[in-house]
């Protein structure tokens, strides 16, 4: 009985050792750093990054900035926004997807509903890239519409920037 206690006892100091060495493990290897994209050499702003503009460098936990990227996919085929420097962290706002819509440009939108595609020219009031959101100016009317860049010089208009006043002037309709 009294063995059987002993052992019990061993075997108990012998779990705690074994969990104090896995924390200790754990503890430093974290303070050993994070894995991070950054730069392999200075990237001009305006550049479109490459996998070959980029390596990885170990960052210390504590000097990690929030939502500092971590992946070469993020980057692959994106523009810098500033001049990236070799060796520093970079972070999403440093990069957009290349302009090809740009402020000024003619450009064709498209609307399409069930059974209906229309086409026109518009004007572009602000840039973007494939997927973000422009505002466009329809010559005709001067009205702004908001769409999504979908191609070069081409976007899908989603409505118009502000439906509100347009709402508020059909509930002010003449009396008789």
């Amino acid at each position: 009985m009294i063995r059987t206690i002993r052992v019990l006892r061993f075997l108990l100091l012998l779990q705690a050792i074994l969990l104090a060495v896995i924390l200790f493990t754990k503890a430093a290897s974290a303070d050993a750093g994070v894995k991070v994209v950054v730069p392999a050499h200075d990237i001009a702003r305006g550049q479109t990054i490459e996998d070959s503009d980029l390596t990885f460098a170990q960052i210390a936990g504590g000097g990690l900035m929030s939502g500092t990227v971590t992946s070469f996919d993020t980057l692959k085929g994106m523009e810098a926004r500033r001049l990236l420097r070799a060796g520093e962290s970079i972070r999403p706002d440093d990069v957009r997807r290349p302009v090809v819509v740009a402020k000024g440009q003619t450009v064709t939108m498209t609307f399409e509903a069930p059974g209906v595609q229309l086409t026109a020219m518009g004007r572009a009031m602000s840039e973007g890239g494939i997927g973000d959101t422009v505002t466009i100016q329809n010559p005709v009317s001067f009205r702004m519409i908001t769409a999504t860049v979908i191609a070069a010089g081409t976007v899908r208009a989603t409505g118009p920037v502000n439906a509100a006043p347009q709402i508020a002037s059909l509930n002010r309709l003449p009396s008789r």
